[in-house]
C-alpha cells in the first residue's frame, strides 16, 4: 500500500511528526511519502491509496484553534477522494479544540473515508497512529 502524508509546519514539530509518523508506515511494509503541503502535487497525493493531512494548531490559546489556510487550501484542490482512507493529525501546545474534526469533514467533502484522526504534543507519532496503520491492510 502506497500512504501519502503531507503536513503544513512552521516551527519544524509538524514537519518532525509527519516523519515519525512516515517511519511507522514503513515498519509495517507500506511505502509512504511524506512532504510540504506548499511542495506537494494535490494529484499524486490523491493517487496514493491512503491519505494522511497535518497541520500545526493556529489559535488563541484555548479558544479558536484551527488548521493553517494553505492545509484547508490543500485539501479543497484535492480531486475526488471516492472513498479512500484518510487521517488527519495535528502538533499542538495547549489544545486542539475541533481542528481535527473540521479538517476531517473538509476530506470527507472530498469523498475520503476518515477513519483516523490524530493529535501530538511533539515531534512524535501521535498515539494510535500505528493502530491505524495497521487497519490499512
Amino acid at each position: 500500500m502506497n500512504v501519502a502524508i503531507v503536513f503544513d509546519s512552521e516551527t519544524g514539530t509538524t514537519k518532525a511528526a509527519a516523519e515519525a509518523m512516515a517511519e511507522v508506515v514503513r515498519a509495517a511494509g507500506h511505502d509512504c511519502t511524506v512532504g510540504p503541503i506548499r511542495a506537494a502535487d494535490p494529484a499524486m497525493v490523491a493517487a496514493a491509496d491512503a491519505i494522511c493531512v497535518g497541520s500545526w494548531c493556529k489559535g488563541l490559546f484555548f479558544i479558536a484553534q484551527h488548521a493553517t489556510e494553505a492545509t484547508m487550501a490543500f485539501i479543497d484542490g484535492l480531486s475526488t477522494l471516492d472513498g479512500k482512507p484518510a487521517a488527519v493529525f495535528c502538533t499542538y501546545k495547549t489544545a486542539a479544540g475541533r481542528m481535527l474534526p473540521t479538517m476531517a469533514a473538509r476530506l470527507q467533502s472530498r469523498g475520503a473515508n476518515v477513519t483516523g484522526s490524530f493529535k501530538s504534543r511533539g515531534p512524535v507519532a501521535a498515539a494510535g497512529f500505528g493502530d491505524w496503520v495497521e487497519s490499512l491492510g
